[in-house]
């Protein structure tokens, strides 16, 4: 589903629409994000996408207006996008204990299921075994990572020339960089705002404040060491300490933490192969829920299950922090004719950016006939059959993977 939303509704009068929403209850939000965390695939472009048509478009738990709002929220700020944007639409419904409740249940199934396969790894010694299924699985996500992107190209450039300009410039961006780049969603931002509502001297204070994208972090050098054997309470430490460090720096979707990781878990720190780190990137493509979970294989694999926690509480806790201690002045400012300008602007980055992104890594893991094959159909399926759903193209994936790992 594409939903086309009006140009008039996005114009400084816009309708009341734009705000409406339904009453809702927290113990149906929880429902939801257990089930979203138990079976949703396809990275956090994906995840949002599946919340725009349940919460937005099929329940309208929240407002067209408020929707945009997270969004923007959620990219302007460091953190994992997905778990970010599912606590901030809690926290404004239901406060800090909505936003903690939500965000608890959106993690937790993902979680739960990275404990048994870092289990089985570790007992089996690596992944070779289904190899197949893997790589058959990951062309069919990466279909769906873009059709997540184009969804949100449909509701967030539309027909304006300024933002379509604005998105063909950050696929190229991210192409060239190989993921995403938080000063071109500022730039991107700034510009429509200049454009479209010039701010006047009075206004420069809160303009200025939409322009802060994210606290200045000097980081904890030489903080961590490689770790063998049973883990210490040192060892768990330095888990935790890094991996709320790292998500501190992440902006956009999970595909940024890939190079940040890798060169810190496997150059710096020596914690785990080039081989193991793939096979952990593989992982977080094939599981539901947050992408960023992967995490936990990691920590699993330097300090077993009490590294498994603190790594996934340490990659989460900045988001949750920056959800409940910005919201409140973030809501302030939003609903500024230049905050609007700024989100469209950064929304349109963002679209383009995740395009990019998903070429990457279509370029990076698809290298044969099939997995073209693959990509192409289920891309095509996608578009044409909206209604199939997105589990069977994958299972039919992993069928297919089976099959050949027998042959």
């Amino acid at each position: 589903m594409n939903p086309e939303i009006p140009k008039s509704e996005l114009s400084s009068d816009a309708p009341q629409e734009i705000d409406s929403y339904h009453k809702s209850r927290l113990v149906d939000w929880l429902k939801y994000f257990l089930k979203l965390g138990t079976l949703g695939f396809g990275g956090p472009i994906a995840l949002i996408g599946y919340m725009q048509e349940f919460i937005l478009e099929k329940n309208r738990w929240v407002s067209l207006r408020e929707f945009y709002q997270g969004i923007a929220f959620s990219q302007l700020t460091p953190g994992t996008l997905a778990a970010k944007f599912a606590m901030y639409l809690a926290y404004i419904r239901f406060g800090i204990f909505g936003a903690t409740a939500v965000g608890l249940a959106f993690i937790l199934p993902s979680f739960l299921m990275i404990i048994p396969i870092s289990i089985l790894y570790i007992y089996f010694g690596d992944l070779s075994e289904v190899k197949n299924i893997f790589y058959c699985v990951g062309a069919v996500v990466i279909a769906i990572v873009l059709k997540s992107a184009i969804k949100l190209v449909h509701m967030s450039v539309q027909r304006d020339r300024l933002l379509w300009g604005l998105f063909f410039v950050n696929v190229v961006v991210a192409l060239w960089n190989s993921g995403f780049s938080i000063w071109m969603f500022i730039i991107s931002g700034t510009l429509v705002t200049l454009i479209k509502y010039p701010p006047r001297f009075t206004n420069f204070k809160l303009f200025s404040v939409a322009l802060v994208a994210a606290p200045v972090f000097t980081g904890f050098p030489n903080l961590m060491q490689g770790a063998q054997g049973p883990p210490t309470l040192t060892i768990l430490t330095k888990i935790f300490l890094y991996f709320a460090w790292a998500g501190s720096f992440i902006f956009g979707s999970s595909l940024a933490i890939v190079p940040f990781m890798h060169n810190s878990v496997v150059d710096q720190y020596h914690w785990l192969t080039d081989k193991q780190f793939l096979d952990a990137v593989t992982i977080s493509i094939i599981t539901p829920g947050p992408a960023v979970i992967t995490v936990a294989f990691i920590g699993y694999l330097v300090g077993g299950l009490p590294g498994a926690l603190v790594s996934a509480v340490g990659i989460f806790l900045p988001s949750y922090l920056f959800v409940v201690l910005l919201t409140p002045y973030y809501r302030r400012y939003a609903h500024q004719k230049f905050v609007h300008s700024f989100i469209s602007g950064t929304t349109a980055a963002a679209a383009g950016a995740i395009v990019g992104a998903a070429i990457v890594l279509a370029k990076g893991s698809i290298n044969n006939y099939l997995g073209y094959a693959l990509f192409l159909s289920s891309f095509l399926i996608f578009i044409f059959f909206k209604k199939v759903p997105d589990l069977l193209v994958l299972g039919v994936a992993a069928l297919i993977g089976w099959l050949l790992t027998e042959l």
